[in-house]
């Protein structure tokens, strides 16, 4: 007898197949703070928090792991992703069962994760995962695509950014605080690095979506930056 595959994202706002759900979409560049703020926008609001770009991390992880590069054609890279189950269960990820939650934090997985999300093969295989997990809760989004492509019906719309230098300066404050060497150059040119592979890749580019509330966080606190999305969704 066949069984249903789990659930790609825990949802602990119970079943509501019934009622519409909903979605508050952020989009921005790396460093502009959008994990810390979504999740917590999502606490003050009871809402569940959508980190896609662990979805990234966990397949790109995966893929290197089976011995796919960035360069491998699409149907090597379609046969490889099929036997990944990702799962997110708060801040939890699972690859088959396995948690490499603390794994996929590395700036090597951002990396690949970073250069595997411009496929198309590895974009559509999420796709449908991530739009699920919108019809099920009221989530908190937040990734590159979010606002333009993921879930462009969102009932509120997002885009936070930040200078280079300021976006730079929370990378690097973030790597160390997990024990991981980086300078501040480096940070800097990872920061450079990830804009570039977004902003011009084929497949939905980040971009700020025209009905978005753009947001700058440069001078903002952590609460203000919350306060004035939580003001908008009100």
């Amino acid at each position: 007898m066949s069984t249903s595959p789990s659930p790609a994202f825990t949802c602990n706002c119970g079943t509501w197949r019934y009622r519409l759900t909903r979605v508050i979409a952020i989009d921005g560049p790396s460093g502009a703070g959008k994990s810390s703020v979504s999740r917590l926008v999502a606490r003050r609001l009871g809402f569940q928090y959508l980190d896609t770009g662990a979805f990234y991390r966990a397949l790109a992880f995966h893929l290197t792991r089976k011995g796919t590069s960035p360069e491998s054609p699409d149907a090597q890279i379609i046969d490889a992703v099929r036997d990944a189950e990702i799962r997110l269960d708060g801040d939890k990820v699972f690859l088959n069962g396995e948690d490499i939650s603390d794994v996929i934090r590395t700036p090597e997985a951002g990396h690949f994760a970073s250069v595997f999300s411009a496929r198309k093969s590895v974009r559509d295989h999420l796709l449908m995962i991530q739009k699920d997990a919108g019809r099920h809760c009221d989530i908190v989004a937040e990734g590159r695509d979010m606002t333009t492509v993921v879930f462009p019906e969102a009932q509120v719309k997002i885009y936070l950014d930040a200078s280079e230098e300021g976006r730079a300066q929370r990378r690097y404050l973030q790597l160390k605080e997990q024990g991981l060497p980086i300078t501040m150059e480096e940070a800097l040119r990872d920061v450079r690095d990830r804009d570039f592979r977004d902003k011009n890749r084929d497949i939905a580019p980040l971009r700020k979506a025209e009905d978005a509330f753009y947001i700058d966080t440069t001078d903002m606190s952590l609460d203000e930056v919350i306060d004035a999305i939580l003001k908008r969704a009100r």
